[in-house]
């Protein structure tokens, strides 16, 4: 990972553009006034800065990602795979943005065992990230990739350990914010509109403990 944050995610102001609008325009609907959020792999905490809640708590191995977090989000720097500084019974929204595609399997069900552990009745783990099944061409430009992911993958996965799929969208973003196209509120809105999704690569789905 050394030097993955100067080159392959270097700090961007269009990141916190697009999560901004993408809190205001879609997630801030699932996301109560009275809730706790948790942001996994937080990064530069584009979402986690924007969202609006009651208590907001972000984890990354980054030991630089607390500095690029607003005053009212509780940092901690340790691996996703590990919530123990986080209280059985105390998240009602979980949220991961391009992540469990850095983790090997192996991983990824250590970390759904926790998040399991932390979620609160009727809770809501949150993914976003890259749709391999309409970016396979891309998918590993990133080098930091160890685990392919799919809609259909990804579900099953999460089902397999527990959870129910509450909605799943194959297309939910393009797969970058480094392209020629502008990043503006108003376009990502209507992008967010659109009954189809050019250049959709990214995938939303949201899961809920089948068994609270």
């Amino acid at each position: 990972m050394s030097g993955y944050h100067q080159t392959r995610f270097a700090e961007d102001q269009r990141r916190d553009v697009l999560w901004k609008t993408l809190c205001d325009a879609y997630f801030q609907r699932h996301v109560r006034e009275s809730d706790a959020v948790l942001d996994l792999g937080c990064g530069y905490g584009s979402f986690i800065n924007n969202i609006r809640c009651a208590s907001k708590v972000a984890m990354d191995q980054w030991s630089g990602a607390p500095q690029h977090l607003k005053p009212d989000v509780k940092a901690h720097v340790g691996d996703i795979t590990d919530l123990s500084p986080i209280p059985d019974r105390s998240v009602d929204f979980v949220f991961s943005s391009n992540v469990f595609e850095h983790l090997t399997r192996p991983d990824f069900a250590r970390c759904l065992t926790e998040v399991k552990r932390v979620l609160r009745s009727g809770g809501t783990l949150n993914i976003v990230q890259p749709n391999y099944r309409f970016c396979y061409d891309e998918y590993f430009d990133d080098y930091t990739h160890v685990s392919i992911f799919s809609d259909r993958s990804l579900c099953d996965a999460l089902e397999a350990e527990g959870f129910r799929v509450l909605e799943c969208i194959p297309r939910f973003l393009p797969l970058t914010i480094k392209s020629r196209l502008p990043v503006s509120p108003l376009l990502i809105r209507t992008y967010l509109a659109l009954p189809f999704k050019p250049m959709g690569k990214q995938m939303l789905v949201r899961a809920q403990l089948a068994t609270p």
